[in-house]
């Protein structure tokens, strides 16, 4: 059993775009971590959460590429997946997402919605690999890079 796996059995993780790039598009560096992950998602082990906003951040590349198959892989295990949620963006999202930002200066926008998101609905820990989220205190944050 991998760190990750000790991490997230049993808990709602939220994950932000790049777990999902990573894995989607097999990157060479992260395809182990992420196979875990989104494995362990699959096998209902851990529950998966993420924003609409996630949807929109994967779908640029690949609909600028003409990668129509690409950008379904996407919307397939974002849409189709049993243990995972797209949630929407809504006010309280919002409202939080402002808090966040005024607390950490540092925090862009969609981050913060990413963020907020899995704050609102209640998600144990968030999964990216944006090393700056560490320093946030509302939700415990895996980086991915740490686990590789």
């Amino acid at each position: 059993m991998g760190q990750l796996t000790s991490l997230i059995t049993g808990k709602l993780v939220a994950f932000d775009s790049a777990p999902l790039i990573y894995y989607i598009e097999e990157h060479a560096e992260y395809l182990a971590i992420t196979d875990e992950l989104f494995g362990l998602l699959d096998s209902g082990a851990a529950r998966g959460m993420t924003s609409v906003l996630t949807l929109e951040e994967v779908l640029v590349k690949p609909l600028k590429e003409g990668r129509e198959e690409l950008a379904d892989q996407y919307r397939q295990v974002l849409t189709n997946s049993t243990n995972i949620t797209l949630h929407p963006i809504d006010e309280s999202v919002c409202e939080t997402a402002a808090r966040m930002r005024a607390t950490y200066g540092w925090l862009r926008t969609p981050d913060a919605l990413q963020v907020a998101s899995a704050i609102n609905h209640q998600a144990q820990v968030i999964i990216t690999n944006d090393d700056r989220w560490q320093r946030l205190t509302e939700i415990e944050v895996a980086i991915l890079s740490r686990f590789v």
